[in-house]
Parts: structure tokens; C-alpha cells; sequence
């Protein structure tokens, strides 16, 4: 492990900011509180195996919608992230040592939720030499001796510090989608994702192709945090040239006064330009929409997504 002398407050790195001001959000954004029953049968799930989700701990706004239908992403390898995005609201500090046992709790959860498709993210490790990979590799492979039939969809960190190694450790356990999010346009990258490279992130994608030509590749971006049509433009083409399959593209919500302003609400004509756009430039799948997370909608997603290739394949 690498020694990291990150005090462990909620956002101690965002402290010192002042506050951004939270404008108040148009009718396209605004969702329903959480109340069914579904969504109880899903936290409690959840809550028994004392797993993490993304849902929660980054304020998703489709919780509610997604949990009902028991559908969750499980955040594995702890909730504090050794990274400081000012996008992000989950806690930066000193995370605790990996639970060995976290694997085989989190393949428990997904055979009793009966997921047909399943996410597994996590939160940067760079106190760990292979930044969790292996751990990635041991939830994978509990899945699939729990739930054979399961396709999976694993969103992973930048490996920024590890050697090549790490990578091909998650990309040999055969996840079914590889999803690694640029998150924003690289001019933002300073202020965004200060700690993150964007062409290396491009290139984590590229490779994950390289090492397995037939798995999905799939990475996502937010928009309203200051960027240009431009840009956003640009960042579909750089993804494209890395054989990107799925891109998909959501509004930024500011967790807290202390992150990143909200520069702008995306009008939801404007999504579906950009959704148009992708398209064009040759994506199997693009989702675009106010609403749109790497996760929302992903077991669907990857049906068509599936579809998709079999078609262009066809035409081939």
C-alpha cells in the first residue's frame, strides 16, 4: 500500500472554497421522492449485506426509479475515495483496508435482486499498488459462480498510478462492458478532475479494447459545467478514435454549495442534438438526456447495445 496522508472529513479538500451559489432546477430535471415498495425491497437488500452504492453515495437523481425496479450499482472497495473531483460528492480521505469478503457479498445481493445485468463501480484506490484491480477481478468472478446468466458491467477508475498490469487484471475476469467515465471536455480537467489525465483515461478505453476486441467499451461525460458544444464535439471524436462503443451524456447536478457551479441547465433540444451527433460519428449506442447517468437504464442499454453490433456486423 502507498502511504497517503489525506485527513478523512467528509470534504476537506473542498473547505476552503467559496460557496457556489445552487440555482434552482428547471421542470426537466425535477424527480419524484423514493416511496414504493420496490425501492424499501432494494435498500433493504442492500442495508443486510452491508454493501455501498453509487446511488447514494453520489445523490443519483434516478434512485428512486432505479431501485423500484431493483436495479443498483454497487460501489465496492469502501465509500472513501482518495481523490478530490469537485463534481463529486463522495467522501475524499484515508480509505479502510479492502474487505475480503466484499466479493462474495455483493454476488449474494445480485442473485437475490435477480439482476439480468449488474454495474459494479468503485472509488479511486490509489493507496493500492494495483488501484483494486484484482479486487474488481475477485467481485467479477463471484457474480458469475452465483449468477451464471448475469451479464456485467464494471465502471472502473483511471489505474493512473499502476502499472499495465492492472488493466489486464479486470479485462481477463470477461466483464461483459468496460465503462470508464472522461466525465468532462479536457480544458475542464484542471478545475473537474484535477488529480485524472484525459488522454490517459482515452487510452485506459482504447487498450480495454485492444486486450479483449470483443468486449463493449463505454464511457460517459456531464454537461453544464462550463464546456462548449465544441469540445463536447471533440471528446466524441477522441472516443470514437479509441473504438469507444457506448457514450453516453448527462446534465451536472452540484451536490453542495462547496462543488463545482452549475454553469448551466442543458435544454433537453440541446441533448438530443448531441444525441444526433454521436450517432453520426459511428457510436453503437449513445444515451443523452438531462437525466442520463453511466448506470441509468444499463440492462436495457446493453440489450440494445448487443443488438446494435449484431446489425452493423449484419451489414458487414
Amino acid at each position: 500500500m502507498r502511504d497517503l496522508t489525506i485527513p478523512g472529513e467528509r470534504h476537506p479538500e473542498k473547505a476552503h472554497r467559496p460557496d457556489n451559489p445552487q440555482p434552482k432546477k428547471p421542470a426537466w430535471i425535477r424527480v419524484k421522492a423514493p416511496t414504493s415498495a420496490g425501492y424499501k425491497a432494494t435498500r433493504d437488500i442492500i442495508r443486510a449485506q452491508k454493501l455501498t452504492t453509487v446511488c447514494e453515495e453520489a445523490g443519483c437523481p434516478n434512485v428512486g426509479e432505479c431501485w423500484s425496479q431493483g436495479h443498483a450499482t454497487m460501489m465496492i472497495m469502501g465509500e472513501i475515495c482518495t481523490r478530490g473531483c469537485t463534481f463529486c460528492n463522495v467522501a475524499t480521505g484515508r480509505p479502510q483496508t479492502l474487505d475480503a469478503f466484499e466479493p462474495g457479498r455483493v454476488a449474494h445481493a445480485v442473485a437475490e435482486l435477480g439482476l439480468a445485468h449488474v454495474v459494479i463501480t468503485s472509488v479511486d484506490r490509489d493507496d493500492l499498488d494495483d488501484g483494486g484491480a484484482e479486487h474488481f477481478a475477485q467481485t467479477i468472478r463471484a457474480i458469475r459462480h452465483q449468477s451464471p446468466a448475469t451479464t456485467i458491467e464494471v465502471l472502473t477508475p483511471d489505474f493512473l498510478r499502476c502499472p499495465p498490469a492492472a488493466l489486464e487484471t479486470v479485462i481477463a475476469a470477461r466483464p461483459d462492458v468496460f465503462n470508464h467515465n472522461l466525465e468532462t471536455v479536457p480544458g475542464l480537467y484542471p478545475e473537474v478532475r484535477p488529480g485524472a489525465r484525459y488522454f490517459h483515461s482515452l487510452r485506459l478505453l482504447q487498450r480495454a479494447k485492444e486486450l479483449d476486441p470483443a468486449i463493449f467499451t463505454k464511457s460517459g461525460i456531464m454537461v453544464g459545467l462550463g464546456e462548449d458544444r465544441q469540445a463536447v464535439l471533440q471528446v466524441m471524436d477522441d472516443l470514437r478514435a479509441a473504438d469507444v462503443d457506448f457514450l453516453t451524456i448527462g446534465q451536472y447536478l452540484q451536490p453542495t454549495p462547496k462543488h463545482h457551479a452549475v454553469a448551466r441547465f442543458i435544454p433537453p433540444e440541446e441533448f438530443e442534438g448531441y444525441a444526433q451527433a454521436a450517432t453520426g460519428k459511428g457510436f453503437l449506442m449513445v444515451s443523452a438526456t438531462p437525466l442520463t447517468r453511466s448506470s441509468y437504464h444499463a440492462g436495457e442499454d446493453f440489450a440494445r447495445l448487443r443488438a446494435a453490433r449484431a446489425a452493423r456486423l449484419g451489414r458487414g
